[in-house]
């Protein structure tokens, strides 16, 4: 993904927080992330994050240890619907606590480098 296409989630996801401000369901943003309440807030964000990924896999039938058969049906559509709400909240969450799309991508990409060598260096 490009930044540009994370810049557009990151829009879109901005827009519909400043709507849910305006209809005063939402706090002002970006908060200050040293403050009580401002961290009050990411932990609430990121537990509704958790919360979706909770329901993303409850859609995986067959990741019990225990399960003997298996079940072929799965609902991708519901998964992808839950990952998306997941991926709505974590950008919430970053929106609030002032990381851009760009400062998320470059992060990710310094981290993966990071990873990449500790594998070839026998990590």
């Amino acid at each position: 993904m490009r930044s540009t296409d994370m810049s557009k989630l990151f829009e879109q996801q901005a827009d519909f927080m400043r709507l849910l401000h305006s209809k005063g369901l939402f706090q002002s943003f970006p908060i200050d992330i040293t403050s009580k309440q401002g961290q009050k807030l990411c932990k609430d964000i990121a537990h509704d994050a958790m919360d979706e990924l909770h329901e993303a896999i409850q859609h995986l039938r067959n990741s019990k240890q225990h399960r003997v058969t298996e079940i072929k049906e799965f609902d991708r559509d519901k998964y992808l619907e839950e990952l998306v709400d997941h991926l709505h909240f974590f950008i919430e969450l970053c929106i609030v606590s002032s990381v851009s799309a760009q400062d998320l991508c470059d992060a990710y990409i310094r981290k993966g480098e990071i990873n990449v060598d500790r594998i070839n260096a026998g990590y």
